[in-house]
Protein backbone atom coordinates (compact mmCIF):
# COMPACT_ATOMS: atom_id res chain seq x y z
CA UNK A 1 0.00 0.00 0.00
CA UNK A 2 1.36 3.39 -0.99
CA UNK A 3 1.92 5.85 1.84
CA UNK A 4 -0.60 8.67 1.80
CA UNK A 5 1.58 11.51 2.97
CA UNK A 6 2.30 15.16 2.26
CA UNK A 7 4.72 17.72 3.64
CA UNK A 8 4.22 21.37 2.72
CA UNK A 9 5.61 24.74 3.72
CA UNK A 10 4.28 28.20 2.92
CA UNK A 11 5.88 31.51 3.87
CA UNK A 12 4.38 34.97 3.44
CA UNK A 13 5.00 38.33 5.06
CA UNK A 14 2.28 37.44 7.57
CA UNK A 15 2.85 33.76 8.37
CA UNK A 16 5.11 30.77 8.00
CA UNK A 17 3.27 27.46 8.00
CA UNK A 18 4.68 23.93 7.97
CA UNK A 19 2.39 20.88 7.75
CA UNK A 20 3.08 17.15 7.67
CA UNK A 21 0.04 14.96 7.10
CA UNK A 22 -0.21 11.16 7.19
CA UNK A 23 -3.74 10.14 6.24
CA UNK A 24 -3.33 6.70 7.83
CA UNK A 25 -2.21 7.67 11.30
CA UNK A 26 0.70 8.81 13.39
CA UNK A 27 1.53 11.30 16.13
CA UNK A 28 -0.33 14.60 16.35
CA UNK A 29 1.37 17.89 17.24
CA UNK A 30 0.12 21.44 16.75
CA UNK A 31 1.85 24.71 17.56
CA UNK A 32 0.35 27.91 16.16
CA UNK A 33 0.59 30.45 18.96
CA UNK A 34 -3.21 30.28 19.35
CA UNK A 35 -3.90 27.86 22.18
CA UNK A 36 -7.51 27.00 21.42
CA UNK A 37 -6.67 26.49 17.74
CA UNK A 38 -3.91 24.06 18.74
CA UNK A 39 -6.56 22.20 20.76
CA UNK A 40 -8.85 22.06 17.69
CA UNK A 41 -6.09 20.91 15.32
CA UNK A 42 -5.12 18.20 17.80
CA UNK A 43 -8.75 17.06 17.99
CA UNK A 44 -8.95 17.14 14.17
CA UNK A 45 -5.88 14.90 13.85
CA UNK A 46 -6.87 12.46 16.59
CA UNK A 47 -10.50 12.08 15.50
CA UNK A 48 -9.58 11.94 11.82
CA UNK A 49 -7.09 9.16 12.53
CA UNK A 50 -4.44 11.31 10.87
CA UNK A 51 -0.79 11.75 11.66
CA UNK A 52 -0.51 15.53 11.80
CA UNK A 53 2.26 17.97 12.57
CA UNK A 54 1.49 21.68 12.27
CA UNK A 55 3.85 24.53 13.03
CA UNK A 56 2.65 28.05 12.31
CA UNK A 57 4.41 31.28 13.19
CA UNK A 58 2.09 34.18 12.48
CA UNK A 59 1.40 37.81 13.19
CA UNK A 60 -0.96 36.97 16.03
CA UNK A 61 0.04 40.23 17.73
CA UNK A 62 -2.35 41.69 15.10
CA UNK A 63 -5.03 39.04 15.69
CA UNK A 64 -5.48 35.34 14.99
CA UNK A 65 -6.94 35.70 11.47
CA UNK A 66 -3.87 35.17 9.26
CA UNK A 67 -2.50 32.39 11.46
CA UNK A 68 -5.71 30.37 11.31
CA UNK A 69 -6.64 30.99 7.67
CA UNK A 70 -3.12 30.30 6.36
CA UNK A 71 -2.93 27.10 8.38
CA UNK A 72 -6.19 26.05 6.71
CA UNK A 73 -4.72 26.81 3.28
CA UNK A 74 -1.64 24.65 3.85
CA UNK A 75 -3.48 21.83 5.62
CA UNK A 76 -6.01 21.70 2.77
CA UNK A 77 -3.27 21.61 0.14
CA UNK A 78 -1.53 18.83 2.08
CA UNK A 79 -4.78 16.84 2.23
CA UNK A 80 -5.22 17.17 -1.53
CA UNK A 81 -1.66 16.04 -2.17
CA UNK A 82 -1.88 13.11 0.26
CA UNK A 83 -5.19 11.82 -1.14
CA UNK A 84 -3.76 11.77 -4.66
CA UNK A 85 -5.92 10.54 -7.55
CA UNK A 86 -8.80 9.55 -5.23
CA UNK A 87 -8.77 5.91 -6.35
CA UNK A 88 -10.17 3.29 -4.00
CA UNK A 89 -11.55 5.67 -1.38
CA UNK A 90 -15.08 5.91 -0.04
CA UNK A 91 -15.26 9.54 -1.26
CA UNK A 92 -18.22 10.44 1.00
CA UNK A 93 -18.45 10.69 4.76
CA UNK A 94 -20.69 12.26 7.39
CA UNK A 95 -20.91 12.50 11.16
CA UNK A 96 -22.93 13.94 14.00
CA UNK A 97 -20.84 14.77 17.06
CA UNK A 98 -22.32 15.81 20.42
CA UNK A 99 -20.27 17.96 22.78
CA UNK A 100 -22.31 18.35 25.96
CA UNK A 101 -25.19 20.69 24.99
CA UNK A 102 -23.91 21.26 21.42
CA UNK A 103 -24.45 19.10 18.35
CA UNK A 104 -22.23 19.41 15.29
CA UNK A 105 -22.77 17.87 11.87
CA UNK A 106 -20.42 17.44 8.91
CA UNK A 107 -20.78 15.92 5.46
CA UNK A 108 -17.78 15.64 3.13
CA UNK A 109 -17.27 14.73 -0.51
CA UNK A 110 -13.69 14.33 -1.74
CA UNK A 111 -14.89 15.49 -5.12
CA UNK A 112 -12.28 17.79 -6.64
CA UNK A 113 -14.98 20.49 -6.47
CA UNK A 114 -14.23 22.86 -3.61
CA UNK A 115 -17.26 24.20 -1.77
CA UNK A 116 -18.14 25.08 1.81
CA UNK A 117 -21.59 25.40 3.36
CA UNK A 118 -21.28 26.65 6.94
CA UNK A 119 -24.14 27.21 9.34
CA UNK A 120 -23.36 28.12 12.94
CA UNK A 121 -24.09 31.05 15.22
CA UNK A 122 -21.76 31.26 18.18
CA UNK A 123 -23.07 32.95 21.33
CA UNK A 124 -19.58 33.97 22.51
CA UNK A 125 -17.29 35.83 20.08
CA UNK A 126 -14.13 34.34 21.55
CA UNK A 127 -12.98 31.17 23.20
CA UNK A 128 -9.56 31.74 24.69
CA UNK A 129 -7.45 33.57 22.10
CA UNK A 130 -9.54 32.22 19.20
CA UNK A 131 -12.16 34.34 17.45
CA UNK A 132 -15.10 32.02 16.84
CA UNK A 133 -15.78 33.63 13.43
CA UNK A 134 -12.46 32.12 12.32
CA UNK A 135 -14.00 28.64 12.41
CA UNK A 136 -15.71 29.32 9.09
CA UNK A 137 -12.58 30.99 7.65
CA UNK A 138 -10.44 27.98 8.56
CA UNK A 139 -12.81 25.47 7.01
CA UNK A 140 -13.29 27.56 3.86
CA UNK A 141 -9.51 27.76 3.37
CA UNK A 142 -9.21 24.04 4.05
CA UNK A 143 -12.05 22.96 1.74
CA UNK A 144 -10.96 25.16 -1.17
CA UNK A 145 -7.35 24.02 -1.03
CA UNK A 146 -8.23 20.37 -0.36
CA UNK A 147 -10.63 20.34 -3.32
CA UNK A 148 -13.49 18.98 -1.26
CA UNK A 149 -17.15 19.78 -0.75
CA UNK A 150 -17.78 20.28 2.96
CA UNK A 151 -21.06 21.02 4.72
CA UNK A 152 -20.87 21.98 8.39
CA UNK A 153 -23.67 22.84 10.74
CA UNK A 154 -23.88 23.32 14.46
CA UNK A 155 -27.48 22.30 15.05
CA UNK A 156 -27.59 23.94 18.48
CA UNK A 157 -25.47 24.86 21.46
CA UNK A 158 -24.92 27.45 24.17
CA UNK A 159 -21.17 27.29 24.70
CA UNK A 160 -18.96 28.40 21.81
CA UNK A 161 -16.09 26.16 22.92
CA UNK A 162 -18.32 23.09 22.70
CA UNK A 163 -19.87 24.22 19.41
CA UNK A 164 -16.56 24.85 17.63
CA UNK A 165 -15.10 21.60 18.98
CA UNK A 166 -18.16 19.64 17.80
CA UNK A 167 -17.63 21.02 14.28
CA UNK A 168 -13.91 20.19 14.19
CA UNK A 169 -14.55 16.65 15.43
CA UNK A 170 -17.49 16.14 13.06
CA UNK A 171 -15.36 17.30 10.12
CA UNK A 172 -12.57 14.95 11.19
CA UNK A 173 -14.87 11.93 11.41
CA UNK A 174 -16.54 12.74 8.07
CA UNK A 175 -13.15 13.08 6.36
CA UNK A 176 -11.88 9.90 8.01
CA UNK A 177 -14.80 7.99 6.46
CA UNK A 178 -14.44 9.70 3.09
CA UNK A 179 -10.68 9.12 2.85
CA UNK A 180 -10.86 5.48 3.98
CA UNK A 181 -9.63 3.00 1.43
CA UNK A 182 -12.17 0.40 0.30
CA UNK A 183 -9.92 -1.91 -1.72
CA UNK A 184 -11.71 -1.31 -5.02
CA UNK A 185 -8.89 0.63 -6.67
CA UNK A 186 -11.60 2.50 -8.54
CA UNK A 187 -12.65 6.14 -8.55
CA UNK A 188 -16.19 6.37 -7.17
CA UNK A 189 -17.69 8.39 -10.00
CA UNK A 190 -19.79 7.55 -13.05
CA UNK A 191 -17.43 9.86 -14.96
CA UNK A 192 -14.47 7.70 -14.00
CA UNK A 193 -12.46 10.65 -12.71
CA UNK A 194 -12.70 13.18 -9.90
Amino acid sequence: MMERYASLNRKTKETEVSVELFLDGGPVEASTGVGFFDHMLTAFGVHGGFGLKVKTVGDWHVDCHHTIEDTGIVLGAAFSQAIGEKQGINRFGSAFIPMDEALGFAAADISGRPFLVFQAEFPQERTGDFDTCMTEEFFRAFAVNAGITLHLECKYGKNSHHMVEALFKAAAHALRQAAAENGSGQVLSSKGVL
